[in-house]
């Protein structure tokens, strides 16, 4: 996905993930979904896509579970989506596990070596 940086697509992709972060707070009933931390959404460049990053603490085996969930309740929170910020068309979510933070606590392996 050819991300864009126009200030339309930055302002769309802020207020997905305002949207998103609200419905997991006050809407998500699944257990899954608790603690789930966003931390940043890229849109495509006709806005179609939201790429939207989230963090989690656990093992492996826990990040497959949010995975599952994020994925189960994409339909839901895409709908949620349309009807509060009155789009056109509403963006497929797509959810990325950012492992950026991890990277940076415990040191991500040197490429070049």
């Amino acid at each position: 996905m050819k991300a864009s940086t126009s200030r339309r697509a930055v302002s769309m992709g802020n207020q997905v993930m305002r949207e998103v972060a609200t419905l997991l707070v006050e809407e998500a009933h699944d257990p899954r979904l608790q603690l789930v931390t966003l931390s940043g959404v890229r849109m495509n460049a006709n806005l179609r896509i939201a790429e939207i990053f989230y963090t989690v603490s656990g093992d492996e085996a826990h990040r497959k579970e949010v995975q599952a969930g994020l994925e189960k309740a994409s339909g839901f929170l895409r709908s949620q989506i349309g009807r509060r910020l009155k789009l056109q068309y509403t963006p497929e979510l797509r959810f990325i596990f950012d492992d950026f933070l991890e990277d940076v606590v415990y040191g991500k392996p040197n490429q070049a070596d």
